[in-house]
């Protein structure tokens, strides 16, 4: 935290953080397994994005965030877990324009144990919900305002549901409360919405359409209605910390047959590879 390694009990944020008071500043979160960070290019290279599109200078460089990450595995000596990230603006008298003079970006890395990757697909599977994506206009920027996203997935957990995935009122479909939707429709295309403003660049996303370019799997990358994502036959969601999580049910309906499909069971097998085999997460 802000140069010091501490025990999280002994952390704590000044009440002037701009990212406790306006939620001005950027997350990320990783997945470690095997003591690996797991496209940790693909997320470093999303957060200097994110940082750049709010005008926040990062804390230090590339080069040294990743030794700080590697530290913070090494010290917690965990081997499979989530870790994240934030950055915010810092430490400033409460103002909405940006501190002048600037002062120092405010750094946390955090680390915490998690279960096991998931080898059973069908056991990993669960339900969604639909909600209406109430979010602001750049939702491919990796704010720590979270707010709508709190409250779909509190939504979706007071159903007994996995995740919320949100829906603007044109009726087209975005992605999930903290992951990216894709589909297999009822013409057996597997889709996912391309990228703009309204949806956050998923870095498993990113992973998933590298390796199936390499494998040979078409993917439509364009826009999903809600109606498209209701007579889909299969509905999987990826994240950093969802992974491929097949959903076998929408709004207390069974997608498709009610049971995880073979395109969705193809990719959960083709990501378990990358993740503990890639030589790209070597890092």
């Amino acid at each position: 935290m802000n140069g010091r390694y501490l025990p999280q009990s002994c952390a704590s944020v000044n009440i002037e953080d701009r990212g406790y008071q306006f939620a001005d500043g950027i997350y990320e979160v990783l997945h470690l397994y095997g003591g690996r960070l797991i496209d940790a290019d693909l997320h470093l290279a999303r957060l200097d994005r994110s940082l750049g599109a709010i005008s926040l200078t990062p804390p230090m460089g590339r080069a040294a965030l990743l030794h700080v990450l590697h530290e913070v595995v090494r010290r917690n000596r965990v081997h499979e877990g989530i870790l994240y990230m934030q950055v915010t603006r810092g430490v400033a008298r409460r103002d909405h324009a940006f501190p002048h003079p600037s002062v120092p970006p405010a750094l946390v890395v955090t680390i915490r144990r998690t279960p096991p990757f998931p080898t059973d697909v069908a056991r990993w599977a669960g339900r969604a919900i639909t909600h209406p994506d109430l979010r602001w206009a750049r939702c491919d920027i990796n704010s720590v305002a979270l707010l709508p996203n709190v409250l779909a997935k509190q939504a979706a957990r007071a159903q007994g549901a996995a995740e919320a995935i949100l829906v603007k009122p044109d009726g087209m479909v975005t992605e999930g409360a903290s992951t990216t939707v894709w589909i297999v429709d009822a013409a057996g295309r597997l889709r996912t919405r391309q990228l703009d403003h309204g949806i956050l660049p998923g870095c498993t996303r990113g992973a998933l359409l590298a390796l199936f370019a390499e494998e040979g799997i078409d993917c439509v990358e364009g826009p999903i209605s809600a109606a498209d994502l209701r007579a889909a036959s299969e509905v999987f969601l990826t994240s950093a910390s969802s992974f491929v999580k097949p959903m076998v049910a929408l709004d207390g309906n069974p997608v498709g047959d009610g049971a995880v499909g073979p395109v969705t069971r193809r990719v959960f097998a083709l990501f378990g590879r990358h993740v503990k085999g890639d030589i790209r997460n070597a890092a």
